[in-house]
């Protein structure tokens, strides 16, 4: 696991299609309490949580601008990004697909993740908006 949407196998770096995830230092402000919250260590660890011990199945679906290998990935059956989406972890990466929109949804309504919190979209943050 390298971030919330970037995974290793075998020497090979995978980005989860379809999904954007808070970078590693991002950082969001918890609605409830004022406090900050670290959403891209956050992230990782979810993703860390979901993998740990378990065969990851992925399907290779393309190359990303960076040579990075794009994919979906399963564990046990379930879709990775599907739930790091569903989980608020990882917003739903319309510019490239719409897929997640329906866990991302699901998501906000519920509070989940990030959804919890004040945050700049993982796009925007790495773009330098704070």
């Amino acid at each position: 696991m390298i971030d919330g949407d970037t995974i290793e196998i075998h020497g090979t770096r995978i980005r989860l299609e379809g999904i954007d995830a808070p970078e590693s230092r991002q950082t969001c402000m918890a609605k409830e309490m004022g406090e900050v919250v670290r959403c891209g260590q956050k992230a990782a660890f979810f993703l860390a949580d979901l993998l740990a011990e378990h065969a990851v199945t992925c399907t290779e679906t393309g190359k990303d601008r960076y040579r990075r290998t794009l994919a979906h990935c399963e564990v046990e059956g379930q879709d990775v990004g599907a739930a790091m989406v569903r989980a608020g972890w990882a917003l739903a990466f319309v510019r490239y697909s719409r897929e997640y929109l329906p866990q991302e949804e699901e998501a906000r309504t519920v509070g989940a993740g990030m959804w919890a919190t004040e945050f700049v979209a993982p796009r925007d943050w790495r773009k330098g908006t704070r």
